[in-house]
């Protein structure tokens, strides 16, 4: 896969609290959940360093960046999300921080970014919201655009039936799909190397899996 993704077509995608008219509540719900504690773990095992240049897929009100931009203002941020309303919102904070975040429209399997772009891709509570194929797409774009050696951060949802929230939800195939097995096979499967289950974590939805995978080297 090499080149810019077309990304002109209008398609369908779940937004972050499953309605659109739900949005309102996204910022306050993830507070009460303990996200933030969560993200602030991600970006501890994302290593960052000044200079870099980072990739956030599925980026929403842009909370996760928006910690970044308070850690490392001296990295070269984007976050991607297909949701306008969810962008509108992630930008209007940044601005407010004063953080020099640029967020653009796309979907995380067809990102339109040249290949061998990136330092780092951070994923956070997204992976579960794509259906099986979108998924497998979405994670050989990360591959596509990151640069050689570069690494891949995520946290997800755990998909055993842990936590009041998945409980109820297990019988929903993509959170079935979201099982640490599963996963780690998904990455292995997209091209990506050194795979690995990076921690365990959790919050008030349930346990939560943190996942490391680097752009191998070619030639």
């Amino acid at each position: 896969m090499t080149g810019q993704a077309n990304t002109s077509r209008e398609r369908h995608y779940l937004p972050a609290m499953g309605k659109h008219w739900l949005l309102p509540l996204y910022d306050p719900f993830t507070r009460l959940a303990g996200v933030g504690r969560t993200h602030d773990q991600l970006l501890d095992r994302a290593d960052l360093r000044p200079g870099q240049r980072v990739l956030e897929i599925g980026c929403g009100t842009g909370n996760l960046l928006r910690a970044l931009g308070r850690r490392h203002p001296d990295v070269d941020a984007l976050g991607i999300d297909p949701d306008p309303a969810a962008l509108r919102r992630a930008r209007r904070k940044a601005a407010r921080a004063g953080f020099p975040i640029r967020y653009e429209r796309a979907f995380a399997d067809e990102l339109p970014l040249p290949d061998d772009s990136f330092d780092r891709v951070l994923s956070a509570f997204m992976l579960h919201h794509l259906a099986s194929g979108e998924r497998t797409r979405a994670l050989q774009e990360v591959r596509r655009v990151l640069r050689p050696g570069g690494e891949l951060h995520l946290v997800d949802i755990d998909g055993t039936p842990s936590g009041r929230v998945t409980r109820r939800a297990h019988r929903h195939p993509r959170l079935a799909e979201s099982l640490p097995e599963w996963v780690l096979t998904a990455l292995a499967d997209a091209g990506l190397t050194d795979v690995a289950e990076n921690g365990r974590g959790g919050t008030w939805f349930g346990g939560v899996v943190f996942y490391r995978a680097v752009a191998g080297r070619t030639g």
